[in-house]
């Protein structure tokens, strides 16, 4: 979860290891460290500091450190508290091999014990410190029978005896320009360039300079020199990784003259839809290509099922995902959080298809759950947003959402890439299922071609209004947010958006369920966010409508404070409510894309109002490594 950048070459290494922290602080922290070396020096230098990158930039000015390899972190506590002590690199007893960790040692404590009966002494509350430890003693014990070994069989000694999951860099003042890596589990990219050689935790960090990417897959090790990259197993045998060139811009990861990445992200959703489609439908057949399959044409028609496993935001498109193959294609859907699937002893089997959704690819859990499927017998297809990551490397077959970078830790334009994602994966079912002709996926496709349009409208006439609302609902306290089928997993994603980035408490409920509890909850200081629109051309989407304007008659009976998402020509609806935000009609299965755009606003402008740090929200971090 937390940001790793490091460099061998000529150039010094503190501007490049700083620039490519910062680059990654979106994904979250609360600590940042960085270990430097020299070949003229049998030492390592370290500093680090609690708190943002800043603080550790002004340690540097204070006592500069100058060296050409090295290694930083920006640390999210696991163990031990957010402070200079705890915070990475950590050393060995002589100061000599330092260690930066992404993951969770699970059995550090029996570790730890060991170590410190074989004399070693420890100085923080951290399981990463055990780790640097672990290799200073496989070297201690290799010199004692007469036969020392290098930094990288020391390295893979030790995480042979480690449980739970690791991305490690480390480095040994014996051993100058080298860097060793290990990867258990959270991403690590190595980066190759003319001369020079870079680690990070996620492209970005290291996109300034290479493109020439390898993305190291569990039980992968990268050791780093002047002359290149060298990489193998645990077992020291040598491996191939494929070289990735990384083609999105790096402006992409800049703000661009938007205050927040997380308004940018809002902004850049049309163009998301629009690249996730792209390549992919024929407007003249309505046929869908989803070229990154591997599972034939067959095997998908005749699927049983299909369990979606996803986390946070993912879960959420994971829900809509499922009205909308239940309805296109005919095909029963389980969703299911992928930090609970493989605890519920499943039932999978080869005729079940998996489904794993994931921003980034290498969610720890979102992983586990795949492997679970795989290990029932089931095939497995990944929606991920960066190419060749871990969990499309497993799967048999892969949706990439194209998005691009997606800085804010608050999911945005990827969410409704993946509801895009979905769309096309649904359409593609219910033509192999017989389920859809030409003519009504040409319709559908038609559809789903003007949603960008639909969603620059939104963006363009309904943001002021949002940042207007913003000033009346910024002290609210609470909020509720309601919505009757496909449009109840929007009231959570509304929700969630609102807690994540503003603190404010929020809950997402199925409309139909207000007289089961919620009611309770309704008075003059409760804002109530109800999703209200309607398809004309869908008899069920008019009837979900009718019974949801009873369930906000049931709110202003109780002097709640209604903010309704309706679709525009509605005339109906302000003669109920307080306020509206009108949004361009659209055909039921995919009104939740536009209906998402003003929640996020909403939230996006009520975080800014109350003064919180929005693209890096406090206790959260952008991809989630470790259970």
């Amino acid at each position: 979860m937390c940001g790793i950048v490091g460099y061998v070459g000529p150039k010094q290494v503190v501007p490049v290891i700083i620039e490519g922290l910062r680059r990654l602080e979106y994904r979250g922290y609360d600590s940042a460290g960085i270990a430097v070396g020299s070949p003229s020096s049998d030492t390592l230098q370290v500093s680090r500091a609690p708190g943002k990158l800043v603080n550790l930039e002004e340690v540097l000015r204070e006592h500069p450190l100058h060296g050409t390899f090295g290694i930083g972190h920006t640390r999210w506590a696991t163990h031990g508290r957010p402070t200079e002590e705890n915070a990475h690199p950590h050393r060995d007893c002589s100061g000599r091999i330092v260690v930066v960790h992404n993951g969770i040692v699970e059995n550090y404590l029996d570790l730890k014990r060991e170590l410190i009966t074989q004399g070693h002494k420890f100085v923080t509350e951290t399981d990463t410190e055990i780790i640097a430890h672990l290799i200073e003693q496989e070297q201690l014990n290799a010199e004692a029978t007469g036969h020392p070994i290098s930094l990288e069989v020391a390295v893979r000694h030790a995480v042979k005896r480690l449980t739970g999951a690791f991305a490690l860099g480390v480095l040994s003042a014996a051993e100058p320009d080298k860097i060793v890596v290990a990867r258990f589990g959270p991403p690590v990219v190595i980066g190759v360039g003319k001369g020079e050689c870079f680690v990070a935790s996620d492209v970005p960090g290291i996109l300034h300079h290479t493109r020439d990417i390898y993305f190291l897959a569990d039980g992968d090790m990268a050791i780093l020199t002047l002359a290149g990259v060298v990489l193998t197993n645990f077992d020291g045998d040598p491996i191939q990784r494929n070289i990735t060139r990384i083609l999105w811009d790096p402006i992409q990861a800049e703000k661009g003259g938007y205050k927040h990445f997380m308004l940018k992200e809002i902004w850049e959703q049309p163009r998301a839809i629009t690249d996730t489609t792209l390549g992919r439908v024929s407007l003249d057949s309505g046929k869908v290509f989803l070229g990154e399959m591997k599972i034939s044409d067959e095997e998908l028609a005749h699927a049983e099922s299909i369990t979606i496993a996803a986390c946070g935001t993912s879960w959420h498109s994971a829900l809509t995902g499922k009205y909308m193959i239940e309805r296109l294609a005919r095909l029963p859907v389980d969703v299911d959080y992928a930090s609970e699937y493989r605890y519920r002893d499943p039932i999978a089997g080869p005729g079940t298809l998996g489904l794993l959704i994931t921003q980034s690819g290498e969610t720890a859990d979102t992983l586990a759950a795949q492997r679970e499927m795989i290990a029932l017998g089931s095939k497995t297809v990944a929606i991920c947003n960066v190419v060749d990551a871990m969990v499309a490397r497993e799967a048999h077959g892969a949706i990439y959402t194209h998005a691009g970078p997606e800085i804010g830790v608050a999911s945005t334009k990827a969410f409704t890439a993946q509801l895009t994602a979905l769309f096309l994966l649904a359409l593609k079912l219910g033509q192999l299922r017989g389920k859809l002709d030409a003519a009504q996926s040409v319709a559908l496709i038609e559809e789903l071609s003007r949603l960008p349009a639909k969603i620059e409208e939104v963006l363009r006439q309904r943001t002021a209004q949002c940042e207007e609302l913003a000033r009346d609902f910024s002290t609210a306290r609470d909020f509720l947010y309601l919505g009757r089928g496909i449009h109840f997993p929007i009231a959570l994603e509304g929700a969630l958006k609102l807690k994540e980035i503003s603190y404010i408490h929020a809950e997402g409920y199925p409309a139909g369920e207000m007289k089961h509890g919620p009611n309770a909850l309704i008075d003059e200081t409760l804002p109530v966010v109800v999703l209200v629109t309607r398809d004309e051309s869908d008899p069920a989407s008019k009837l979900r409508y009718e019974k949801t304007l009873s369930n906000i008659q049931e709110v202003t009976a109780r002097s709640g404070r209604v903010i309704a998402i309706a679709t525009e020509g509605d005339t109906t609806i302000g003669s109920l409510v307080e306020h509206v935000i009108h949004i361009p009609p659209a055909i039921e299965l995919l009104s939740p894309l536009i209906e998402i755009v003003p929640l996020q606003l909403l939230a996006y402008y009520i975080a800014v109002r109350r003064g919180c740090d929005v693209d890096q929200p406090r206790n959260l971090a952008k991809s989630v490594t470790v259970e």
